[in-house]
């Protein structure tokens, strides 16, 4: 993970750690997995999915869900500022009003097992990487138990 996300995930972390009150338990050390904010369908796919994971001994939790628009903002204009245009930055990072983050319509999961397993097993729920770039970031994105469509290269290509 490029270190502008690692920050970024570690940023967003922290503030569902102190405001999720329906946080799902982790490791010691890990993420809070909070489906505070996120559409219905994605709330209800991500915990059966995480329920499944839990099942198998894969470790999975959600490091970035809902965002406002002030805090994808400021994603935006750290990513500009990182990749130097709005161009290069959006392969990684969108503006609010283009980020499925927003909208409660994308999590970022982590760690990286759990998201190799999210991606071998998560369109039983519906759940699909939608950016071959980002190994972490899935949305409901197919009929559960059809598979997932092809995978854009990035969020630039949305």
């Amino acid at each position: 993970m490029p270190l502008f996300h690692r920050r970024l995930a570690a940023g967003v972390v922290l503030g569902m750690a102190l405001l999720a009150p329906t946080a799902v338990a982790a490791p010691a050390g890990a993420a809070p997995s909070t489906t505070t904010g996120l559409t219905p369908q994605l709330a209800t796919a991500y915990r059966m999915a995480k329920a499944q994971a839990t099942r198998e001994g894969v470790p999975l939790w959600i490091t970035s869900g809902k965002r406002s628009w002030a805090e994808q903002n400021q994603l935006w204009r750290e990513g500009i500022a990182t990749y130097g245009s709005p161009g290069a930055a959006s392969r990684w990072v969108l503006p609010p009003n283009r980020s499925t983050h927003v909208t409660g319509r994308a999590i970022d999961v982590g760690p990286q097992r759990g998201a190799l397993w999210l991606a071998r097993n998560g369109n039983r729920w519906g759940l699909c990487r939608t950016y071959a770039n980002e190994w972490w970031h899935f949305e409901v994105a197919t009929i559960p138990h059809t598979a997932c469509p092809p995978m854009r290269p990035s969020a630039a290509h949305r």
